[in-house]
């Protein structure tokens, strides 16, 4: 059974959604209750762009526990065409393809299993766009 911190991260995890500012249009992901730019309380949702680009990225070769038998891996710093910036697994390359800028699309994707029982955790994982 998923953790309460989970369900609360369903909305950005499963939907992309983001949470704009009705005052300043300040993009926060994920959401927030108060905005970094003016302070305000009212936001609206609304789910993020699924294109954007590499702006840095390293290979993960000694992984937590939780990770353990998928490294070594790519991750990496995406800026997604709409301006929110987001950390990732990329995959679907190999490390020597892999530069910055290049243009990349998030997928839903499993991520791991977690506990005896093998309770799966799904996600975002960016891959090229070809």
């Amino acid at each position: 059974m998923p953790s309460a911190s989970q369900w609360r991260h369903y909305p950005q995890t499963y939907r992309y959604e983001a949470a704009r500012c009705r005052e300043c249009g300040t993009v926060h992901f994920p959401p927030r209750l108060v905005c970094r730019q003016c302070g305000t309380r009212e936001f609206e949702t609304f789910n993020l762009k699924r294109t954007g680009k590499v702006l840095s990225h390293t290979v993960i070769r000694t992984p937590g526990d939780a990770y353990t038998g998928q490294a070594p891996f790519a991750v990496g710093v995406v800026e997604m065409d709409d301006g929110v910036r987001l950390t990732a697994q990329i995959a679907d390359i190999s490390f020597d393809e892999l530069k910055i800028g290049m243009p990349v699309r998030l997928e839903f994707r499993r991520m791991f299993a977690e506990g005896e029982g093998g309770v799966l955790h799904y996600g975002f994982k960016a891959v090229p766009v070809r």
